[in-house]
């Protein structure tokens, strides 16, 4: 009879898969996992502890770190939900300029998963495909902001900067080609049928155990629910644009990568019509105090990240600085399920499991 006894490994925090700062202590019974931890807190860096003495203007570049590779969505949810607290109206043209960098960082965020996730698993070309067309994105990014990863762009009643000269016309160049690179990308790997055998059926669950698990994004509608806060509960000018929610139904890392994918697609629709409406003219700051100071009391907002449901609760006594500050980050809350997918599978599709969830640390360790 042969002895066996169980293993106890550390995956990352070094590991490629965990992106540096995240750390999976499996159980193994040979190279079945029966037990996973996470554990976190590399990273962590006090945000919403930090924020109680900054003023609010100040706050915006730490929700850039919250998620780096959609720095642009957690600029709006703070913004917004001060704006939502002192009623203040945006201009038109600062609104549009908001939904466009929102869809732009949208992209530009799952062709990093993209990229990221086939590299994990062993493909290393759509990696090199993906970061130059982001390259791109980045690119218009630093002409509009001067920055490619922290923007710091959005303000309480509007933006920083107009758009320069000539840039609504190079993204929508952009957007056109982007259609294009999208069917390359479907020809180059989603047909793959060694990359179907290592996603199909893997981290499979149905939509009542997603709900369970507050999961949200691609994580929830995988499972078939049709769920998406730019319809559910339009905010910005959403409600003007033609576009769909892609929704899966099986819940699996297939399904996942299928929503993810038509998604680049749907923001590909939504620029397109917000490009071809955009103003000629207008402000791009709206009426605001010298000192921003929300009423006393408390609000609860929530928006639709690449990642999911990002939500900011703040209350506030009046001051220049919020009393408290907390985020909903959705990486943070889509990562409780990871121990239930893990347990019975084998070593081989943890980093098939991890990656299909598509978790940026630094929305764990807010």
């Amino acid at each position: 009879m042969i002895r066996t006894e169980e293993l106890l490994l550390n995956v990352g925090p070094q590991h490629p898969s965990t992106h540096g700062v995240f750390r999976i202590i499996v159980k193994l019974d040979g190279e079945v996992i029966t037990e996973a931890t996470p554990v976190m807190g590399y990273l962590h860096r006090g945000t919403e502890k930090l924020a109680e003495d900054l003023n609010f203007t100040q706050i915006v570049p730490y929700t850039d770190r919250m998620d780096y590779v959609s720095a642009m969505t957690n600029n709006y949810v703070l913004v917004h939900a001060v704006e939502k607290m002192m009623g203040l109206e945006i201009p038109e043209r600062a609104e549009f300029m908001r939904l466009i960098v929102m869809e732009m960082q949208r992209v530009a965020s799952h062709l990093v998963w993209w990229g990221t996730y086939l590299l994990d698993i062993g493909a290393m070309s759509p990696f090199l495909y993906a970061f130059s067309d982001r390259e791109r994105i980045l690119g218009l990014f630093n002409e509009l902001c001067g920055a490619r990863l922290t923007y710091n762009y959005m303000r309480v009643g509007g933006v920083k900067w107009d758009a320069p000269e000539g840039w609504i016309d190079r993204v929508k160049t952009f957007v056109k080609d982007m259609y294009v690179r999208l069917d390359e990308y479907h020809n180059l790997a989603s047909g793959n049928e060694i990359f179907l055998a290592r996603i199909k059926g893997v981290g499979k669950y149905d939509a009542a155990t997603a709900i369970d698990y507050g999961l949200s994004g691609a994580n929830l509608r995988c499972t078939g629910v049709d769920w998406d806060l730019r319809k559910t509960e339009p905010y910005s000018l959403y409600d003007r644009f033609q576009f769909d929610v892609p929704v899966g139904k099986n819940g699996d890392c297939f399904d996942r990568y299928q929503v993810r994918m038509a998604e680049i697609e749907q923001s590909l629709r939504i620029l397109e019509q917000a490009l071809e409406q955009f103003p000629g003219e207008g402000e791009t700051m709206g009426k605001v105090p010298r000192v921003i100071r929300p009423p006393a009391g408390e609000i609860y907002v929530r928006i639709e990240s690449p990642r999911g449901e990002i939500g900011c609760h703040i209350v506030s006594k009046g001051k220049a600085e919020p009393y408290r500050l907390k985020f909903r980050r959705p990486s943070f809350v889509n990562l409780q399920i990871l121990p239930k997918l893990l347990v019975g599978e084998s070593m081989t599709n943890l980093v098939t499991i991890l990656g299909g969830i598509d978790i940026v640390l630094g929305e764990v360790d807010c």
